[in-house]
């Protein structure tokens, strides 16, 4: 391979000096949203399984009716 290498063109400058860097940035963005996102969708699945369990009565052979 003949010229300069990658890193020695302007265009590998700017990836590796602008482009990298802002990469890695919003990949951790990324990371931070999902994060929040998941502990808002565990406490909203925590909150349904809350409020649609109901407590659960025993029938015994005392309260029903019958000869």
């Amino acid at each position: 391979m003949s010229g300069p290498a990658f890193f020695q063109t302007h265009m590998g400058q700017r990836f590796y000096e602008t482009t990298m860097p802002q990469l890695v940035r919003q990949l951790g963005r990324l990371n931070d949203n999902v994060e929040r996102l998941v502990a808002v969708a565990e406490q909203l699945a925590n909150q349904k399984d809350a409020s649609s369990a109901e407590p659960v009565h025993p029938t015994t052979t005392e309260d029903s009716e019958g000869p």
